[in-house]
């Protein structure tokens, strides 16, 4: 995977209204977004990126393309990834949720056979401070440096990034890996990326309280992870017993998502402490633990 300034970034669906503003904004950051793709509007241009209708035909008169980013409707996804992977391009991040189940699979399927990268669907995306912004984080909020966060929580990966950079550590890359329930690159990928980077001395994860991707995790930082993890699990201080929702979503709940909630939370918490990984009890607790360790 490369993750450089200068490779190029292509993006699918860009007259979707998150993808022109945030488009915008990662190429006023450094991103070098060569051109957008949206069928009926070849020949446009949104602000100074042109768009064309087709991926082959911006390839043809952009050049090589490394990377793309999808912010398509989700039931367009599919064909846009396969489209991307048709013309060559190696790297996708999927910004758009909400991605029908088989859509993904069929399209991981691909990926596999490819050896395509897939982050997401439903990812913020992937931000390397002062270098590289892919997706809608916000890049003020960064800092160059040495911590890698891993977030499954979205918008609390820039919430933490922020709490860190003012106090003055700063991180070496974040990525957010997507809220649907089936996506691309998981934690467990992600955490020897960041082991084996030179760049990053510590590790912040941020979960869910009832995915047992977090469960999986922690079983593969006790086996293969040597740097110092600090996890902190989303909504764990929430009651359990208090649902909001319809009547019958309600009454679902109380018969059984409380039950199987706390018994995931339950592993996952004794799943990390016997990976002897630092649990913080909120993200105001993340920088105090970090400064312990990073230097």
């Amino acid at each position: 995977m490369k993750w450089q300034r200068d490779n190029p970034v292509l993006i699918q669906g860009i007259s979707q209204a998150p993808a022109a503003y945030y488009g915008m904004r990662m190429k006023s950051n450094g991103t070098h977004i060569v051109a957008g793709v949206e069928a009926g509007e070849g020949g446009n241009h949104i602000g100074k990126i042109p768009v064309f209708d087709l991926v082959e035909q911006a390839i043809a008169e952009t050049g090589e393309v490394g990377i793309s980013l999808i912010f398509s409707p989700a039931y367009r996804v599919l064909d846009a990834a396969l489209e991307a992977i048709a013309a060559g391009i190696r790297q996708i991040v999927i910004v758009t949720a909400g991605v029908p189940p088989r859509d993904m699979l069929k399209l991981l399927g691909k990926a596999q056979e490819t050896n395509t990268f897939i982050l997401g669907s439903g990812s913020q995306g992937l931000i390397v401070p002062n270098k590289l912004c892919l997706g809608t984080h916000e890049p003020e909020f960064f800092l160059p440096g040495k911590v890698g966060i891993i977030s499954r929580s979205d918008c609390l990966t820039g919430e933490v990034a922020r709490a860190l950079t003012q106090v003055g550590i700063g991180q070496s890359m974040a990525i957010s890996l997507g809220t649907d329930g089936i996506i691309g690159l998981n934690f467990e990928q992600w955490l020897q990326i960041l082991e084996e980077d030179e760049q990053t001395q510590a590790i912040v994860l941020l979960g869910q309280p009832n995915g047992c991707a977090e469960i999986s995790a922690a079983q593969y930082i006790t086996s293969a992870i040597e740097k110092p993890v600090i996890v902190y699990i989303a909504g764990l201080q929430a009651p359990v017993e208090r649902h909001l929702g319809d009547a019958d979503s309600i009454i679902a709940a109380r018969l059984s998502q409380s039950i199987l909630t706390k018994s995931t939370e339950k592993q996952a918490i004794a799943a990390f402490k016997s990976a002897k990984v630092k649990i913080a009890k909120s993200p105001a607790d993340i920088p105090a633990l970090l400064a312990k360790i990073v230097n």
